[in-house]
């Protein structure tokens, strides 16, 4: 008789272990692979949850079916991928000398054990619920399960005031979501910016902008303390700073790895919390894998552990796993914390290092904000985009990028990506043959206008201040001169207080009006004519000229409009 085919345990349904199950029995179809999931609902893409909550689509099993409509559930796995899957079964206990897994029927009780010759972790992440009170009213919800979305959409239908806590992703997403379904929203976020650690203070001051343009109450470095209740009912939120009321409470302040099991069973955890994994995803006990949001991960440039839960990362570990149970010796190099959401009408995206972890990873960053259009400003499409651009002093390699607006920020984001995994400089992103039709991008596109601004800095052809910096130097009262080389109509329809204006054409006819004693800033709408008025000053001998980067596309902080 033919040797019993290895028996695959995977413990978690959704992206990670779906993608480990479907691989294996591609690779290596003798297996036998059985999924343990505690939900009824496996194989769901919970990034969609926040559009069904807007209303963009109505059938919530929209989450987890096919490109072709079919649901993807036990017998979709059992018929077309060969393998089973255990729904409302949860995972107690793992013996490891025994190679068993202790399961119990989350209905009947019932507990038994089902062997293993190897076994895969993908127990995913937990959201964060602060053991404050008031956190188990009913109307306070986390948004991670299907389950949670309906729950919050069945509670907005009826809801006029909404509070939610957290500015990352989740939040900034579900604020959207309720605020196009006609409620009234605040978002509450402790620290003093939204997507902090992801975005440096310049960029999610623009955010800000954006959300506070849209209706969204936003209030920052405002920790939550309690929920208030009436009749077991959510009434309102209480802050270090206020009181708010409100129908209905998202709780969107993070998630932590799921690695109960995997501490019970005496498995290795990271630093970052998540289960310790080699590049094979294999954890400390060499017969259990590990992959998707229940384990850390390197970062690509640090070289440190970092925790970063994301579906696309959780798909591509899942595979990798596979391979590697069925002998193929794969691997998973690490991430660059490449993330990217829509806020409103403006797309938000990131990878790589900001200028602050960059230094304390012994690089020596300099960075460049650069404004453009996102294609040919002739194209009726065009809309800008705003760049954020970090590289290393010395080898001149690329580090990480921000990138915001309104515009089409994936397609300069994914190139970065590309670019940094492989070791890409400011020069050679300067020369890419980057694709190009007024339809899609202009002759010089907005990466190539970047990494030039950037060479600029590096070579020493220019000095430059960003938005926040000249805004904290108007705050503390310094004594500089802010210009204007913008035309009298652009003046007149916005501008930033307390600015001269001097129009670019009429600023080598006036240099005597400005003071050779002071600091000169110069800027105009996106900062390409403060860099020849730049240019212009410097050539007339005046040694103290800084262009403010970006211009006032960039700028985040109270302006003024209509004639002066």
């Amino acid at each position: 008789m033919p040797p019993e085919a290895p028996k695959i345990v995977v413990i978690g349904g959704v992206a990670a272990g779906m993608k480990t199950a479907c691989r294996l029995m591609r690779v290596q179809p003798a297996s036998q692979v059985v999924v343990i999931d505690k939900s009824k609902e496996i194989s769901y893409g919970a990034c969609s949850l926040p559009y069904y909550i807007e209303g963009l689509f109505e059938d919530l099993d929209e989450v987890r079916k096919t490109p072709v409509g079919v649901v993807r559930d036990e017998k979709f796995f059992a018929n077309c991928k060969g393998f089973e899957v255990l729904t409302l079964t949860e995972a107690v206990a793992i013996d490891r000398q025994r190679k068993t897994v202790r399961v119990k029927n989350v209905e009947s009780g019932e507990e038994r054990e089902i062997p293993y010759s190897q076994l895969v972790l993908a127990t995913g992440n937990r959201p964060l619920m602060p053991p404050l009170p008031g956190i188990d009213l009913k109307g306070v919800y986390p948004l991670k399960t299907m389950g949670d979305a309906r729950r919050i959409l069945d509670k907005a239908r009826s809801a006029t005031r909404v509070v939610v806590v957290g500015g990352g992703f989740i939040g900034l997403e579900v604020a959207e979501a309720l605020i196009h379904r006609g409620l009234d929203v605040t978002l509450v976020e402790m620290k003093n910016q939204v997507m902090a650690g992801l975005l440096d203070a310049g960029m999610a001051a623009l955010v800000h902008r954006e959300l506070r343009k849209k209706g969204v109450n936003l209030r920052l470095a405002e920790g939550l303390q309690s929920i208030d209740g009436r009749q077991g009912e959510v009434a309102g939120v209480k802050t270090s700073k206020g009181h708010y009321p409100a129908d209905l409470v998202i709780v969107a302040i993070g998630v932590r790895p799921e690695v109960g099991l995997a501490k019970a069973a005496g498995l290795e955890i990271g630093a970052t919390g998540g289960l310790l994994v080699d590049e094979r995803m294999r954890s400390s006990d060499p017969a259990i894998y590990g992959a998707g949001d229940c384990v850390e991960s390197k970062h690509l440039l640090s070289g440190g552990k970092v925790y970063v839960p994301q579906g696309s990362t959780a798909n591509k570990q899942g595979r990798v796993v596979a391979d590697n149970v069925a002998g193929l010796e794969a691997s998973f190099p690490g991430v660059l914390s490449t993330l990217i959401v829509k806020v409103f009408d403006c797309n938000v995206t990131r990878t790589g290092l900001l200028a602050e972890e960059a230094s304390k990873c012994g690089f020596d960053p300099v960075t460049v904000l650069v404004p453009s259009a996102d294609r040919a400003h002739t194209d009726p499409g065009s809309k800008p985009i705003l760049i954020k651009l970090t590289a290393d002093r010395v080898s001149r390699k690329v580090l990480g990028a921000q990138i915001l607006g309104p515009g089409d920020v994936a397609k300069r984001i994914d190139t970065l990506v590309a670019g940094i995994t492989l070791g890409i400089t400011v020069d050679q992103l300067a020369q890419l043959d980057l694709a190009y039709a007024p339809p899609f991008s202009s002759a010089m596109d907005p990466l190539h206008q970047a990494a030039n601004a950037l060479r600029n800095k590096l070579d020493g052809f220019m000095e430059s201040l960003e938005p926040a910096a000249v805004y904290e130097k108007q705050q503390k009262g310094e004594d500089f001169v802010l210009l204007d080389v913008r035309s009298p109509k652009e003046y007149e329809e916005v501008r930033i207080p307390g600015a001269l204006l001097i129009p670019l054409g009429a600023l080598r006819g006036r240099l005597q009006e400005l003071p050779k004693d002071k600091e000169i800033i110069p800027f105009c709408k996106i900062s390409l004519r403060g860099y020849e008025a730049a240019l212009i000053l410097k050539a007339a001998d005046f040694s103290r000229v800084r262009y403010m980067e970006g211009g006032i596309l960039a700028w985040p902080y109270p302006l003024e409009t209509g004639p002066k």
